[in-house]
């Protein structure tokens, strides 16, 4: 009996290995997909420069909400601070069709300047440095517009601080315009670089322990508001 099972079992084994194994079926090709057929897209066109000629000319105030005069120096070679005037207008008198006869001012309230330390900030309010109780006021006056690029110009003009009057030129980047619906208005922002030496306006304390060179950056916005319609007759 059990010799007929295992002889059973052998024979089954033996049949199961010498038969042909069934050929599985060729697997379909796969369909080409919608991205493959589809056309490769056009690249983007490039973004225009921008043109300073369609700014929209007359005559724009700063925005005192997005306007910002720092400064800053090195400090014994530890640090560079950087400090503000939080108090300042300016005024901007552009004309896009001939830059040259653009104009700016500035009038900085030399009392808000702000180190972010109470005790320094009284300090450079008095005739050590800024002796803002006999000079309350910063001017800027600008004496040409030079347009430097597609979006950049050069500012020159006078600098007044405690009374003495030196050039500036500021490197400027005209960073937007548009018809700002926020604003109510023509909006321009811009960005600006200078660099003066404090000793020449006589706000040299300590110098040369603390640096007399000063890296000045002006980010700020005008606005033109627009005029009102007219009245329908």
């Amino acid at each position: 009996m059990h010799k007929t099972v295992a002889f059973a079992a052998i024979a089954t084994l033996t049949l199961a290995a010498c038969s042909k194994p069934q050929e599985a079926p060729a697997p379909a090709e796969p369909a080409a997909s919608a991205e493959a057929e589809a056309a490769p897209a056009p690249e983007a066109a490039a973004e225009a420069p921008f043109d300073v000629s369609m700014t929209v000319p007359g005559l724009y105030k700063s925005d005192a909400g997005h306007a910002y005069i720092t400064f800053s120096y090195d400090h014994q070679g530890y640090s560079r601070p950087w400090l503000r005037w939080r108090s300042w207008t300016g005024d901007l008198n552009w004309n896009p069709a001939a830059p040259e006869q653009s104009s700016i001012t500035a009038v900085i309230d030399a009392a808000s300047i702000d180190s972010g330390v109470d005790k320094f900030d009284e300090h450079l309010k008095s005739a050590d440095f800024f002796d803002v109780a006999q000079f309350p006021q910063i001017t800027f006056k600008s004496t040409s517009v030079t347009i430097d690029g597609p979006a950049a110009a050069k500012v020159a003009g006078d600098l007044t601080i405690k009374g003495v009057t030196k050039p500036l030129t500021l490197d400027v980047k005209i960073n937007r315009a548009a018809d700002d619906d926020f604003a109510k208005g023509y909006k321009l922002g811009f960005s600006g670089k200078a660099a003066i030496k404090r000793s020449d306006f006589g706000v040299d304390k300590y110098t040369p322990f603390v640096g007399d060179d000063v890296s000045i950056v002006v980010e700020a916005e005008f606005v033109m508001p627009k005029a009102a319609p007219a009245p329908e007759q």
